[in-house]
């Protein structure tokens, strides 16, 4: 009851927040051009430095339909969960993949960094612009009545992507289907990019990518055993997500009503054997049990040997 409590003083805060914020956010981006501004997502991502994210979506003269991702905060010098982290990594990849068959994320359009007085102080806004995708995210496509075949595509493409991805030196950290956008009937784009790192760097000792980073229904066994991202963690989300497209639901879960999640979701990653799939997918099993090895030893080394395994 209290934890339902708290979160509907958190909701009613946030509300409060946003009567506040959005119709300033909103003037300075029809300042900069954009136009047909609806606000599609406020969230708050520090409780003590005040720091919020938002997605927006726009028109422009010259862009078209766009989506803008914002970060409003009174911090000047974010750290690495950033939206300038994001944009910095996002800039690196669309230079970068051109040199692959699969491209992986979505072009920069615009960004920027504006200084406003709003909530009584001084805040920083940085924006990014990139075009706006009309079909959505793999989270929304996949729902539909897919055939097998269909599905198959759609695992391959992104199996492509995320091979790309670690090709072009890169982890993402939080691969999951709403963090894979359809831009064509079964071309995907990876998106989200604030919790990326160089593989080069990822046994390095980076508080901001272990543990509690990253959505919890996809995290890998080791990560909730304190180590950081690595292209293995990447693949066992992957694996979360094939398991998650052919039978419709997660093959791990936990009760809304717990007062423990993480304690629970720890179990679920690191105790709980994989489900069998439905059994019209029953040829998908030894490479989702293979994705999903609570063991990295025993896990893929790599997208190229799903990929191999996937054309079988």
């Amino acid at each position: 009851m209290k934890n339902e409590e708290s979160h509907w003083s958190k909701k009613q805060g946030l509300q409060r927040q946003a009567d506040k914020l959005l119709p300033t956010i909103a003037n300075e981006l029809a300042q900069l051009g954009y136009l047909d501004i609806v606000h599609q997502r406020l969230s708050q991502q520090n409780d003590s430095t005040k720091t919020y994210q938002g997605l927006s979506r726009a028109t422009h003269d010259l862009f078209g339909k766009v989506m803008i991702k914002w970060q409003l905060s009174a911090d000047s010098s974010l750290g690495l969960a950033s939206l300038n982290h994001e944009i910095k990594v996002l800039m690196v990849l669309n230079r970068l993949q051109s040199s692959y068959e699969t491209a992986i994320a979505p072009p920069v359009l615009a960004y920027e960094t504006l200084s406003f007085n709003i909530l009584e102080q001084k805040q920083w806004l940085t924006l990014l612009a990139m075009p706006c995708y009309s079909q959505g995210s793999l989270a929304q496509y996949f729902k539909q009545s897919l055939t097998t075949e269909q599905k198959h595509r759609l695992i391959v493409k992104a199996a492509k992507t995320i091979d790309s991805l670690h090709q072009a030196g890169w982890l993402h950290n939080d691969i999951k289907p709403s963090n894979l956008l359809i831009i064509k009937k079964h071309d995907l784009l990876l998106t989200d990019f604030a919790l990326a790192q160089p593989i080069d760097h990822s046994s390095e000792n980076n508080v901001q990518v272990k543990n509690s980073a990253g959505t919890p229904a996809y995290l890998a066994p080791e990560r909730w055993q304190g180590q950081g991202g690595t292209v293995q963690s990447d693949i066992y989300a992957f694996g979360i997500m094939v398991y998650e497209v052919l039978a419709r639901e997660r093959p791990y879960n936990i009760k809304s009503s717990t007062n423990e999640p993480w304690r629970d979701w720890t179990i679920q990653h690191c105790q709980r054997p994989t489900p069998k799939l439905p059994s019209q997918y029953s040829h998908y099993q030894d490479i989702v049990d293979k994705a999903l090895a609570k063991r990295v030893e025993k896990r893929y080394l790599n997208m190229e040997e799903v990929l191999n395994d996937l054309k079988l």
